[in-house]
């Protein structure tokens, strides 16, 4: 079986409240623009036809968790409206999550954090991108260490009122989930997460797990590239392990994330259809216990 045959199913699957997901998904950052930083004003737009294959094709690959967010966009393209696109109408077992908390103006500049009063109309905002009379998930974003609790609140109220019907975090530290558990459920908490990169988050991955809250890493591949991506270089421990299973690095880092528990799950983000097909495959590898103890000694030591 090639990485083009080897199905998202592969990695197993966990429970966001009552909707299942493959645990391998597919992040969309990266679709709305081509090479370079994402998430920039000045961003060059990816070819669309090219998105819209790549969704397509992440779907018929057996991806059914899609990560998004209103303020993933670059001039002319939204990650939002590229789904829609692609894949409307969706299939019956697709979950979409997205993430408000921190909107963008229309020059593509990063606003101040959303006030509470300004958050039912950015979910309303990917909604309408979206083409959904609901979201699946819904993550508040966040940066800082204050209380988060009115802002949830509001997220809370749009679930009862039946706009939203899960609710997760996003770049949040532990008191902050366990503030916002007593309002309301929490299915996953997204934090950034890898080899090598911030180690100190593993009691918190450890704690959503007993928890039976979904840990979603971002960055899991690029690592302290962030929106700018890999580096291209990568630390002899991770080349030899990609070398003993005929891999890339990028997929042993992945797989390392959801070695970390059955409840991580994987968005790697791309619009590359070769590295789409190479991510997805990656919820198939499995690391030997020899291997995971010399990644987990890089991740805990550092490069």
């Amino acid at each position: 079986m090639t990485s083009e045959t080897i199905s998202a199913a592969a990695s197993g699957t966990w429970k966001l409240g009552d909707l299942t997901v493959n645990r391998l998904g597919f992040g969309a950052m990266r679709l709305p623009q081509a090479g370079g930083k994402a998430l920039v004003a000045d961003a060059v737009p990816r070819d669309r036809a090219e998105a819209i294959g790549v969704l397509r094709r992440a779907v018929e690959l057996g991806v059914n968790h899609i990560d998004t967010a209103a303020f993933y966009f670059s001039p002319l393209r939204s990650a939002n409206e590229l789904i829609n696109r692609a894949l409307s109408p969706y299939p019956d077992d697709l979950v979409i999550a997205t993430k408000v908390g921190q909107p963008r103006d229309p020059s593509g500049a990063w606003l101040p954090h959303a006030r509470p009063e300004q958050l039912r109309g950015l979910v309303e905002e990917n909604l309408r991108q979206l083409g959904r009379d609901h979201l699946d998930v819904v993550n508040l974003r966040i940066v800082g260490t204050d209380s988060i609790a009115e802002r949830f609140g509001v997220l809370a109220e749009l679930r009862e009122a039946g706009l939203i019907r899960h609710l997760g975090l996003s770049n949040v530290h532990p008191h902050q989930l366990a503030e916002v558990r007593a309002i309301a459920p929490v299915v996953c908490v997204q934090n950034m997460y890898g080899i090598g990169v911030r180690p100190d988050q593993d009691a918190f991955v450890r704690t959503c797990g007993e928890l039976g809250v979904a840990f979603v890493p971002f960055y899991a591949v690029a690592g302290s590239g962030r929106q700018a991506g890999a580096s291209g270089s990568d630390h002899p421990e991770i080349l030899a392990v990609a070398r003993a299973h005929g891999v890339q690095p990028a997929q042993v880092r992945i797989a390392w994330t959801l070695h970390r528990g059955p409840h991580v799950l994987a968005i790697p983000g791309t619009g590359n259809p070769d590295h789409l097909a190479s991510n997805v495959a990656a919820g198939a590898l499995r690391l030997t216990e020899d291997e995971l103890a010399r990644l987990d000694s890089v991740h805990r030591h550092g490069f």
